[in-house]
C-alpha cells in the first residue's frame, strides 16, 4: 500500500529535479558569460535558422500513417495469397513499413532545412 503512493511521488520528484537542474545550470552558465563580458546575443542565435517544428511533425506523422497503411495492405495481401498466419504477419509488416515511413520522413525533414 505504501509503494502505491511512493511511485507517483518519486516520479514527480524526478521530473522536478531534472527541470530544476536544467534551468539552474543554464542560469549559472549565462551569469558566468555575462560576468566575462560576452554579449548576450549568443543566446538568441539559432532561434530562426530551422524549419518550424509543426512542419516536421506533420511531415513525419504523414509518412508514418502512409507507411502503416501500406503495411496493413501488404499484410492483407500476404495473408490472402499465402498460408502464413496473420498473427505474426500483420504486426511485422505494419512496424516495418511504419519504420520505413519514418525514415523517409526524416530524410524529407532534412531536405526542408536546406531550403
Amino acid at each position: 500500500m505504501g509503494s502505491q503512493i511512493l511511485v507517483p511521488i518519486s516520479f514527480f520528484l524526478m521530473i522536478f529535479g531534472i527541470v530544476y537542474l536544467i534551468y539552474s545550470t543554464r542560469n549559472r552558465e549565462r551569469l558566468a558569460l555575462i560576468e566575462k563580458g560576452i554579449d548576450a546575443s549568443i543566446f538568441m542565435q539559432g532561434k530562426n535558422n530551422g524549419t518550424p517544428i509543426w512542419k516536421v511533425l506533420i511531415l513525419n506523422s504523414a509518412f508514418l500513417l502512409i507507411g502503416s497503411g501500406i503495411g496493413i495492405f501488404i499484410a492483407l495481401l500476404i495473408t490472402t495469397y499465402t498460408s502464413l498466419q496473420d498473427g505474426a504477419v500483420y504486426p511485422a509488416t505494419i512496424f516495418t513499413m511504419a519504420g520505413i515511413g519514418l525514415l523517409v520522413g526524416f530524410n524529407k525533414s532534412k531536405d526542408l532545412n536546406k531550403n
